[in-house]
């Protein structure tokens, strides 16, 4: 064998008991498991496992991670956490399909996710259709391809945007038409589903009509819809209903993006989201969910804007943004009226506390919610926020500190449950999910509360998306899959990162491996670049 790794605790991935084993690597997969008084594997190398568990690599279901898999070889942020595989073109917007103007608007949308803002020189973006942007990612770095495998979803703003504009209106026929070829298109060239971001512009414009043809077209090809609903605070339960509803009207697989309910209108409302769930899968629905496990949220703060601001793309944006009535028509709907953007619910400032700006003059800002920075200068906190849009041109992100526990540990329970840490990796002070999510359901909601047990966990993170995503030989420690694998020790992993201190690596995660190669070695990143673009597989 190539590797040996011996005496190690094996939690397979099945959420049955784990064991302990001899697990023996040739070749990139797993070639044998042998039980204790077996005959001993041979190894041309053997690690000696002795108190850690072995799990599949961790599957993270809603990544941003677009731009800095082709930026960053190290991605630590991600590799270090045990995770193999990362799900990219989340919220329905990322970076293909695209002409140059659709990718210049989109670049400035989402500057805040992921860079990439206009003037950014990172990266070359040398690419216009889902197949060139996976072959991206496999020639990347010199061919040595990227830090994790990556799947991608066909972002349905982004396919919006390309050929209607950022116009709210319906589709011509045509539009329509051409909206299905270029979801057909991405399918064909390794799109594992298609993605939705219906409170950001201009995915929200979308009607369910709309949507529904777009997610038949997924369906032909065995793929998965996964939306950011139409709201997660006031209408929350109706949004999750009306989706659950479209997707099955439409024959499609359904993944709910960051499954939570969120603000003072949904405290304690899991049960009443669940229990949505169970009737549609009792009656044959196919539906799973990913959540991270923390309370506070994280976007952009353009992104709390009413949806009538954004029309038109970004530089439409800012335009309303530097016209005083109509500023002042934006924030009316920010603080009284509800914004749809903010999920129908009055804007509370205290509550928004910003977490990156692009321009390096704001960083005072970092760290301190609008309210705070508001007070400290005796202005208004909108007076505050609309500086900021302006000022960083649309590019400041934040964190939403508008969470319950309760609902966080109910959802993360649920039978369908995978993890996602919908990180987003910009900023001085970005979400810890970014770094931690994967860590800290172990450590914290395993070893610390016994929410779920270890073996359920690691289920949750390993098997059950590998399904979702129809991988036929990921997600699972057993012969013939592929050796993408992660070695921690249960007493003491736990995520490093916090909201003081959110780029901290994770303790008790030794040994990291995809392909069989190490990437995290005795808790160090090495060289190894073994990612590769994870494209769809035909049924």
């Amino acid at each position: 064998m190539d590797l040996v790794i011996r005496d190690v605790r094996v939690v397979d991935g099945t959420g049955g008991p784990s064991v302990r084993a001899d697990v023996g690597i040739e070749g990139g997969r797993i070639a044998a498991l042998r039980a204790p008084g077996e005959p001993a594997l041979p190894g041309r190398r053997v690690l000696d496992a002795h108190g850690l568990a072995l799990a599949p690599g961790f599957i993270d279901m809603h990544a941003h991670s677009d731009l800095a898999l082709l930026r960053d070889p190290d991605h630590s942020a991600k590799a270090a956490q045990g995770v193999t595989l990362e799900v990219l073109g989340q919220d329905g917007l990322s970076y293909a399909p695209v002409d140059d103007r659709t990718l210049g608007e989109v670049r400035a949308a989402v500057a805040g996710w992921n860079g990439g803002g206009p003037g950014d020189t990172s990266v070359d973006f040398d690419w216009r259709t889902v197949g060139e942007y996976l072959d991206r990612l496999d020639r990347n770095f010199g061919g040595r391809g990227i830090a994790v495998n990556a799947a991608y979803l066909i972002p349905q703003g982004t396919v919006r945007a390309l050929v209607m504009g950022w116009e709210d209106r319906p589709p011509t026929d045509a539009e329509q038409a051409r909206m299905e070829a270029l979801v057909a298109e991405g399918m064909e060239q390794g799109a594992v589903g298609m993605s939705s971001g219906l409170t950001y512009t201009p995915g929200m414009y979308a009607d369910d009509s709309e949507l529904a043809a777009l997610c038949r077209v997924v369906a032909a090809y065995d793929g998965y819809y996964c939306p950011h609903h139409r709201s997660y605070g006031q209408g929350a339960l109706r949004a999750y209903a009306e989706t659950v509803a479209l997707a099955r009207a439409a024959g499609c697989a359904l993944h709910l993006a960051h499954a939570t309910l969120n603000f003072g209108v949904n405290e304690g409302r899991a049960p009443e989201l669940l229990a949505l769930l169970d009737a549609a899968l009792a009656e044959g629905a196919d539906i799973t969910l990913d959540t991270y496990p923390y309370t506070p949220g994280c976007t952009t703060l353009v992104a709390l804007l009413p949806s009538w601001a954004s029309e038109g793309g970004p530089e439409a944006v800012l335009a309303r943004l530097r016209d005083d009535a109509t500023a002042e028509r934006i924030r009316h709907h920010l603080e009284v009226v509800g914004s749809d953007g903010c999920h129908g619910v009055p804007v509370a400032w205290d509550t928004v506390e910003v977490s990156g700006v692009g321009d390096p003059s704001l960083a005072a800002f970092t760290g301190r919610t609008v309210r705070q920075s508001a007070d400290a200068r005796g202005e208004e906190p909108w007076t505050v926020a609309r500086r900021l849009l302006i000022g960083d041109r649309l590019g400041t992100t934040v964190l939403q500190h508008v969470g319950h526990e309760e609902n966080v540990r109910a959802i993360m329970r649920h039978r369908v449950h995978t993890g996602g840490s919908d990180g987003i990796l910009q900023g001085a002070k970005p979400h810890p999910r970014a770094y931690g999510t994967f860590p800290h359901y172990l450590g914290r909601y395993v070893r610390e509360l016994g929410v779920l047990s270890l073996e359920e966990a690691v289920a949750h993170l390993t098997s059950r998306p590998a399904a979702r995503l129809r991988l036929p030989d990921r997600g699972l420690v057993r012969e013939g899959y592929r050796a993408d694998l992660v070695l921690f020790d249960p007493a003491t992993v736990a995520a490093g990162s916090t909201f003081d201190a959110p780029r901290t690596l994770p303790a008790g995660i030794p040994h990291v491996l995809i392909d069989g190669r190490f990437v995290i070695e005795d808790g160090r990143r090495t060289d190894t670049l073994a990612g590769r673009a994870v494209r769809r597989t035909p049924r």
